[in-house]
């Protein structure tokens, strides 16, 4: 079997702007792209980002509703919630026994609110 290679994908020729690349290769150098990948990976979960959508329509919302929006244990809410603070995706506040999340900030918010417009674009 023959491979053809798609010319329109890659440059036929190795030629490279070492101005750009140089300014470039520097801001890749001073991002921390681990930290940036777990933000990914933790939205790439659909219930974690269910629960992200979810917060992102209310200032704020106990564990108890996100498990009823959701349709999971407030268990198992709580741990996907866990990992969305530890993140600093969302954030906790209690008060009494309850605890009620929301998103961490406006970049968050912004994420995930470019994130459902993307996919539903057509």
């Amino acid at each position: 079997m023959k491979t053809v290679k798609n010319h329109q994908d890659t440059c036929e020729v190795f030629s490279y702007d070492e101005q750009k690349v140089a300014r470039v290769s520097n801001l890749v150098q001073d991002i921390d792209f681990v930290s940036v990948s777990d933000v990914f990976k933790a939205l790439s979960d659909v219930t974690r980002l269910k629960i992200a959508y979810a917060l992102l329509q209310e200032d704020e919302l106990c564990v108890c509703d996100v498990a009823n929006i959701i349709g999971m244990t407030t268990a198992s809410t709580s741990h996907h919630l866990r990992h969305l603070r530890n993140l600093r995706i969302a954030k906790s506040r209690k008060e009494g026994k309850l605890v009620f999340y929301s998103l961490d900030d406006e970049h968050v918010r912004q994420l995930v609110t470019m994130a459902v417009e993307h996919s539903q674009e057509v």
